[in-house]
């Protein structure tokens, strides 16, 4: 390597992508996924959908955290060294750019393809006599009667809008009965109400479905909710809202109250966006954006329904099974079936569980079992995102009934579940459970789970260590691994881990695991610089990395010395990467490469070529600095060279992906990934489906 006063000034930000943009790319990657005619039409359209989604919390959470920063003064200091406004002009340009692209995708591919198909979702010129007859009577039965429009006058102020909910403005001519002259009103759809109507069979030609949109609707039949009044023009609008909870963990003395409290105003933050119908008139898109105190930048105009995950019902009414994704039955490893004593062989070996190839049933079935045992006396778990009805949370609150001993640490401040986990935390204190919230100030993101059995008069723990949430409806569609073990070692530092999440004690010494915010840091920088090491010394030197986000400033810089030392370094992102591959002298030897596929890439993975004698770490940490550095985070190695051979093949069959893979260039935008001519189309995530699981 070159003397250090020759060395690269690895700080400078032209070394760095802005991590808000790299979120925008993988969005648009996830609509990318739309316009492929390899994907099935509805599979297809659930992509739109899934990108729509993402955007809006990338508006309630990044963008409105941005404009925060903006006004408490709070310097934006990410590696780009990009001020907050100059990001939000950035975001403003490629969220636009995303948002007309997503509405092309609608209505010049998905739409037509889906008409062909039978499959239509009807404007208002395309209803006929019993369209507009049954849409009558379905609004003045099913809508009319939950509607309150709101004229809007100095004693009806435009009203405090519900985030992300469908409103429309309505634009008004002639008087009221009470003599006012209202020029516009407000009206506000319950959520109760659905999104999308499916018109009766009768009313389609055999085999087809036809839809019709709740904002069609509305817009046909709106002169009903203003009697004797003439409704010039009704025109469809959403705001987006600030949805981060701000909670000091340091002044509260009950955090379960405290977000139980917040989440009442989670709906009601600031405005970051405002999204209107694009035919809607100019006057009036400025009226809103004064009600709505937004900056231009942030108004959207949109060439359809304002909010298109709506559109996400259809994949679940059609009936089409050749327009989905095959469906599959999720294998277990060999020698664990439904009748498998999961203790028994725990004793002989480690199993690896990889989702959603994988069943993630051994999990509940070993908690079960677990619940069941006499001999069982104490099981322990963290929890992050379970979901509201979780059969994890059952068989823990099974277990408290049988009498065992029952701690559970549950991370109320998962966002966007926080909701769920204040219901199941009351549920699993109201069994018997020992609920505790973890550390104040770092989340536990860490997926730990320890059973401790009675054997032969001594006491045997057994793990689970995962990748990912103990959720079983995402395990389905996040991919994930777990390790299930009986290793002493192993078991000795879960449940030191666990007493130091539950009590006060100092930072227990690590036999096998590495553990955030403590060692888990540095300890990935030290095999980096062996690797490099190896690397000088002309030995093997290689580091594959598969992980959701690349973003912790100095874990990029000791890639970028692994590169110039002429170690080979493969990352697989799914998500964010700030690192900037292909810079000369710096990060030649780094390509990053991301998967969009059926499955939500989330398995995390360490590869360390180690001069030959490998290291294989799983962990449930990304490289950010909130996982590393601020938050309760596990990193296990995956010791059988059984288990270890599964994953590097695992790992080899991404890097050899050349259907769904993403390769990201130097300027931050992603290219699919080359196949040469003639050569074997290879999807990752298909041919692990084929090689772990039953498809039909």
């Amino acid at each position: 390597m070159e003397n250090m006063d020759t060395q690269p000034n690895l700080h400078s930000a032209d070394l760095y992508l802005n991590r808000e943009l790299s979120l925008l790319e993988f969005n648009w990657r996830v609509l990318q996924q739309a316009l492929d005619p390899a994907v099935p039409l509805l599979e297809r359209l659930n992509y739109l959908c899934i990108s729509s989604t993402n955007l809006d919390e990338f508006f309630e959470v990044r963008v409105a955290g941005l404009i925060q920063q903006i006004e408490i003064g709070d310097p934006y200091l990410e590696a780009d060294q990009i001020s907050a406004q100059e990001v939000l002009k950035l975001i403003s340009v490629r969220a636009h750019e995303l948002v007309e692209e997503q509405y092309n995708v609608l209505n010049n591919s998905l739409l037509p393809l889906l008409d062909e198909q039978g499959i239509k979702v009807l404007p208002r010129p395309m209803w006929n006599a019993d369209h507009s007859a049954w849409l009558e009577q379905y609004f003045r039965d099913e809508i009319q009667p939950i509607l309150s429009p709101i004229g809007l006058d100095s004693s009806h102020p435009f009203p405090r809008l519900l985030n992300k909910s469908l409103n429309f403005i309505v634009s008004l001519d002639g008087k009221d009965a009470f003599g006012r002259t209202l020029g516009y009103a407000i009206l506000q759809a319950p959520r109760a109400l659905p999104r999308v109507i499916r018109l009766p069979d009768e009313l389609c030609e055999p085999g087809q479905y036809h839809f019709v949109f709740l904002s069609s609707i509305v817009h046909a039949f709106a002169d009903d909710l203003f009697f004797g009044m003439n409704v010039k023009g009704c025109y469809q609008f959403r705001v987006t809202r600030n949805s981060d909870l701000a909670i000091d963990t340091e002044e509260t003395s009950d955090l379960l109250a405290t977000i139980a409290d917040e989440l009442r105003h989670r709906n009601y933050g600031d405005e970051v966006r405002l999204e209107i119908a694009h035919n809607c008139p100019e006057e009036m898109v400025e009226f809103l954006r004064d009600q709505c105190a937004m900056q231009q930048e942030n108004v959207y105009m949109v060439n359809g329904p304002v909010n298109l995950s709506r559109l996400q019902a259809l994949h679940s009414v059609v009936e089409r099974s050749d327009l989905k994704f095959k469906p599959f039955t999720q294998g277990r490893p060999d020698g664990l079936t439904a009748d498998t004593d999961i203790f028994a062989l725990l004793k002989q070996q480690d199993v690896l569980l990889h989702h959603p190839y994988q069943s993630f049933t051994p999990i509940i079935d070993l908690l079960k079992q677990a619940a069941m045992d006499s001999n069982v006396l104490a099981i322990k778990q963290t929890l992050y995102r379970t979901g509201a009805v979780s059969p994890i949370v059952d068989a823990l609150v099974a277990a408290a009934h049988a009498g065992k001993e029952v701690t559970v640490v549950i991370e109320l401040r998962a966002r966007f579940d926080e909701e769920a986990n204040v219901a199941l935390a009351t549920k699993l204190q109201q069994a018997g459970a020992h609920v505790v919230y973890g550390i104040v100030g770092y989340k536990t993101h860490a997926k730990m789970l320890l059973i401790l059995r009675r054997e032969n008069n001594r006491l045997r723990r057994y793990i689970h260590l995962g990748t990912g949430n103990y959720h079983r409806s995402t395990s389905r569609v996040y991919t994930d691994y777990g390790l299930l073990t009986s290793n002493k070692q192993i078991a000795e530092d879960v449940n030191n881990l666990f007493i130091q999440l539950t009590s006060l004690g100092k930072i227990p010494k690590m036999h096998k695991l590495m553990h955030a915010p403590f060692d888990l840091h540095q300890g990935l920088l030290d095999k980096i610089d062996r690797e490099i090491a190896h690397a000088q010394a002309g030995n093997k030197a290689h580091i594959i990395i598969k992980v959701n986000a690349v973003v912790e400033e100095e874990m990029i810089q000791a890639l970028y010395r692994a590169s110039i030392a002429g170690v080979k370094v493969d990352l697989i992102v799914r998500g964010i990467c700030t690192l900037k591959p292909g810079v000369e002298g710096i990060s030649e030897n780094i390509q990053v490469r991301g998967i969009i596929g059926r499955f939500l890439e989330h398995t995390r993975v360490f590869y360390f070529e180690n001069n030959g004698d490998v290291e294989v770490w799983a962990s449930s940490a990304d490289l950010m600095k909130r996982n590393l550095l601020r938050r309760v985070e596990v990193s296990f190695p995956i010791e059988s060279k059984r288990l270890q051979k599964r994953i590097i093949s695992d790992l080899n069959i991404y890097l050899q992906d050349n259907t769904q893979a993403w390769i990201l260039s130097a300027d931050g935008r992603y290219q699919r990934a080359e196949r040469a001519e003639n050569a074997t189309p290879i999807s990752a995530q298909t041919t692990l489906l084929e090689q772990l699981a039953r498809t039909y």
